[in-house]
């Protein structure tokens, strides 16, 4: 296992190098640039061409990228445009408040996923089951601004159960202030996972190792939790992992909905802003990010399901 994890950082290598270029191009393809941005329309031609030329964006692109590279091989993505800080340092202070929300998010989907799907599988074909796929069917096909709008309006703003706003102090306070934003990604998660989750199930019901559980006699809830859930859930932890990426690129809007002090919310800032520092820190953070949980959830296939050799 230490081979196979010690491969997969090294193959993360060229993958770091593609999105650092890729990236690298596509925030000079925004239209305007970070001066204007900066300084306001009331700024002059040449004070625009002045602050380009302090920050380097009046040299051609080969030379941009070199000293990117470089800086990056040292540790350094440089300062944010706007905010005149170290990017690592903001990167360090909202990075965790986007990972609390995320993992949150995945723990309120799994939990209502596993639950429902298992339901409509047991029930399958059932008034039950119809209703639960249904439910999550709908829920799939809103966008997660619109879901996270209707949640804040109304268990928000009208009833006043939750905050509308902010992160909160400590774990409960982050707890409480961070579930309406944690439920609107977990929503979305919970619709993907039902689906699979339950054909997984009804597949593994039908399993001749699961019929002759039952004819030793043994409880349908052990059956269910020793025997059928831990083989239905491989398929979903690996589904559960491809998504990840998609609670970070919800957690983008979300933060900014419910204004939340997060790196998807210094995202939406540095585009609007053109700060390019702080796009291209965010975006390759993100890529290291799903990357390793891309990792950590081949370990855990591997570990549910025995059959999977790791090479």
């Amino acid at each position: 296992m230490n081979t196979y994890v010690l491969k997969r950082l090294v193959q993360i290598i060229p993958t770091f190098l593609a999105v650092t270029l890729l990236v690298f191009l596509l925030v000079r393809l925004l239209p305007g640039d970070p001066a204007s941005a900066v300084l306001g329309d009331r700024a002059t031609a040449e004070i625009v061409e002045r602050t380009n030329r302090e920050l380097g964006l009046d040299r051609p692109l080969p030379v941009q990228f070199g000293l990117f590279v470089q800086r990056l091989l040292q540790g350094d993505l440089g300062d944010s445009i706007s905010l005149k800080v170290p990017v690592l340092r903001l990167i360090a202070e909202r990075l965790p408040v986007t990972l609390f929300l995320s993992v949150y998010a995945a723990v309120l989907g799994v939990l209502l996923a596993v639950p429902l799907a298992v339901l409509a599988a047991v029930r399958r074909n059932t008034w039950v089951d119809a209703l639960i796929r249904g439910v999550f069917q709908v829920g799939l096909s809103l966008p997660v601004f619109y879901v996270a709008l209707q949640l804040l309006t109304l268990l928000g703003a009208r009833l006043g159960w939750f905050p509308i706003g902010g992160y909160g102090e400590g774990f409960t306070g982050h707890l409480y202030h961070l579930f309406l934003p944690a439920l609107t990604l977990g929503l979305n998660l919970a619709a993907v996972l039902v689906r699979t989750l339950r054909n997984s199930v009804i597949e593994v019901l039908t399993a001749e190792y699961v019929s002759f559980a039952r004819a030793k006699g043994l409880r349908g809830r052990v059956i269910m939790t020793r025997h059928v859930l831990r083989n239905a859930l491989i398929a979903t932890v690996t589904l559960l992992g491809l998504n990840i990426g998609g609670l970070i690129g919800g957690a983008v809007i979300t933060e900014s909905v419910f204004a939340i002090p997060g790196v998807g919310r210094l995202m939406v800032d540095a585009i609007f802003g053109r700060d390019y520092p702080v796009i291209q820190g965010l975006t390759l953070t993100f890529a290291v990010v799903v990357s390793l949980v891309f990792l950590v959830t081949d370990l855990i296939h591997s570990r549910l399901d025995p059959r999977v050799e790791l090479n």
